[in-house]
């Protein structure tokens, strides 16, 4: 994975993911077999920013059942980025 668009592959837009802007934490949902390091180096080339550290967490897929059908939902990875102090805001999130 060169491309640091197939590595990062939306943003997280919740209540608590906007309130942990103001500590310049941001959220993204990540390819699942990205690591650390390419999620940090994915966000510095696509938003020119200096990242300070990443977190990762992944989500199994949950069973949900609508009536006989029974199903399961996606599993997925989520990245907490934050960035350094002296580094600028993603503009991404400050039209929201």
């Amino acid at each position: 994975m060169t491309n640091p668009h197939d590595i990062i592959i939306k943003p997280v837009v919740t209540e608590q993911s906007m309130t942990e802007m103001g500590n310049k934490k941001y959220t993204f949902i990540v390819a699942k077999n990205a690591n650390k390091t390419e999620v940090k180096k994915a966000v510095e080339k696509i938003f020119d920013v200096k990242v300070a550290g990443v977190n990762t967490l992944n989500y199994d897929g949950k069973m949900k059942r609508m009536g006989r059908t029974a199903g399961k939902t996606a599993s997925f990875k989520k990245a907490v980025v934050k960035l350094t102090e002296e580094s600028k805001d993603i503009e991404f999130f400050t039209e929201m």
